[in-house]
């Protein structure tokens, strides 16, 4: 089985972003799926993640108890914290170019670091290839959101769930690798194992450099 890899993070990303350009006429200030965020707040919060986990790679010695300190804030009272914010007089349009903007950052930084560095998460210090499957599952699990608020049909292929479901979640059994993924992210339910109330994933390498 192949590693998590930047190709598979761009793969996923510009599916994600082939898929989210035909709803630029749509309303995206509806909720995203199940989510209380509605899909421009959650399109801003997928561009957040990309760059918050790039920012860990960034300083020479990464961040090993917290985040790098910007200024993460709310818009609204139960929306996402973010560093990122799109601006609205862009349109969709604009917020999916800074979609993929963020996730550019993370995809030049995943590159550039070295395989033994090692940055905070709350789930564990990662390194780059986990980073990278972090933000393949961010965009996954997240254009479903988008999806379902937007009325577009969404299943990314197993061979991007698959790796990620193999790195973040190794005590996930990946049958069927999408129907899983969105099992483990609190997001469906699998044969005779009902939908999650809470959920993690192990950011932390499998094995020690």
């Amino acid at each position: 089985m192949a590693d998590v890899s930047t190709d598979h993070l761009d793969d996923a990303v510009q599916l994600a972003l082939g898929t989210l350009r035909t709803a630029l006429d749509a309303d995206w200030d509806v909720p995203a799926g199940d989510l209380d965020w509605s899909c421009w707040e959650t399109a801003e919060h997928l561009s957040d993640d990309f760059f918050g986990y790039a920012v860990r790679l960034g300083p020479r010695t990464p961040p090993r108890h917290g985040e790098v300190p910007y200024l993460w804030q709310r818009l609204r009272p139960g929306g996402p914290s973010n560093a990122v914010h799109a601006d609205r007089s862009a349109g969709p349009a604009g917020l999916l170019r800074v979609v993929e903007a963020s996730a550019a950052l993370l995809t030049a930084m995943v590159r550039t670091t070295p395989a033994h560095v090692r940055a905070w998460h709350v789930w564990g210090e990662a390194d780059p290839a986990g980073f990278a499957a972090m933000g393949i599952v961010e965009t996954l699990v997240h254009t479903h959101d988008l999806a379902a608020g937007l009325g577009l049909a969404w299943e990314p292929p197993g061979e991007l769930c698959e790796p990620v479901l193999r790195r973040l979640f190794p005590h996930v059994a990946p049958d069927e690798p999408w129907p899983t993924l969105l099992w483990a992210t609190g997001r469906g339910e699998l044969p005779g194992r009902a939908r999650l109330g809470e959920w993690r994933w192990y950011a932390a390498p499998l094995t020690s450099p």
